[in-house]
């Protein structure tokens, strides 16, 4: 039975003519190919099946949200929680079988829960230059009477090479001035005062506590039970890519990447086994074509959390 949702709810759902419509725009790779093959396109098979045919160096960032080590089932499938040496051995296995689509001035980001992220961490030194640990505050999670409410993620972030893109102007973020100090011609000293109020941009630092995971009234917002917020791509991508690279995620859930990437004028390629969530990533794709937004992302700038009442009034939370 389909849900029975809210009427403000704008979760992204799919009809049945729409399953039969978006169909045809998904791929299986089953012998070699070129890049133009693959480009702005979604794969429907397994990461592991479709990496023995992808073409060497072809993407500038490899977005990596791999099942996280944890009992989770996602749609038909399940992954079930194991040692961190397991964990660590498979994420290996992936990360070996991926490197050789990577252009020698790539990035690479890679998403991971507390419990193995230093497994993660341990293996991207094997193979790549690791740069730093973005830590994103979720707001969101379970409580727990015995432990620490967990209400955060890891991004690992590593490149092939010392030779990398790094656009630091591009993910500045716009703060409230809570202590708007001036100089001494009571000229504001490092911010600006607009009529929404007094503003500083800054740099960006590895702890985001900025992004709100995709909700029900959300128009981005899908069933995945796990989905990355398009804000938070688009800070990976915009950093990390020029305006027509490529960006290639092997574990890509309902789009948020190649959907933010395609809003970012970046080429894309994604990979997903399961046939729901790639339907509703090619929707989402559909939707882009002609709403090239992005939550909390405006005029070149990342907004706090709360700061910018988006046009479409979908959600204050940004």
């Amino acid at each position: 039975m389909s849900k029975i949702r809210a009427p403000r709810n704008r979760t992204i759902t799919l009809s049945e003519k729409e399953k039969e419509l978006y169909t045809g725009d998904l791929i299986k790779i089953a012998e070699p190919v070129q890049v133009s093959v693959i480009t702005n396109r979604i794969a429907n098979q397994d990461v592991f099946q479709a990496a023995e045919f992808l073409p060497d160096s072809f993407a500038d960032l490899l977005v990596l949200d791999p099942p996280y080590n944890l009992n989770k089932t996602f749609n038909s499938s399940a992954f079930k929680k194991t040692s961190i040496e397991q964990y660590a051995a498979w994420f290996e296995s992936l990360l070996e079988k991926l490197l050789p689509a990577l252009k020698k001035n790539a990035s690479v980001y890679v998403c991971s829960e507390w419990f193995t992220s230093t497994a993660i961490h341990l293996v991207l030194e094997k193979f790549l230059n690791v740069r730093n640990r973005i830590t994103w505050e979720r707001e969101k999670g379970r409580g727990a009477k015995r432990n620490w409410k967990n209400a955060s993620e890891d991004i690992w972030f590593a490149t092939v090479s010392d030779d990398y893109v790094f656009n630091l102007e591009d993910v500045k973020l716009k703060r409230k001035v809570l202590a708007p100090y001036t100089n001494s011609n009571g000229q504001p000293k490092d911010w600006e005062k607009t009529e929404k109020g007094s503003f500083r941009i800054t740099h960006p630092s590895n702890l985001w506590n900025d992004i709100t995971v995709p909700f029900w009234s959300m128009p981005e917002n899908t069933d995945h039970p796990t989905q990355k917020p398009e804000k938070l791509l688009a800070k990976l991508i915009l950093a990390s890519t020029n305006k027509g690279d490529f960006v290639f995620d092997p574990f890509m859930g309902t789009g948020s990447s190649i959907v933010t990437a395609k809003k970012l004028q970046r080429n894309f390629f994604g990979i997903e086994l399961e046939k729901e969530y790639c339907l509703l990533a090619a929707k989402r794709l559909a939707l882009a074509e002609n709403d090239k937004t992005i939550q909390g992302y405006s005029s070149g700038v990342f907004y706090e959390r709360n700061t910018l009442n988006f046009q479409n009034k979908s959600a204050d939370m940004i």
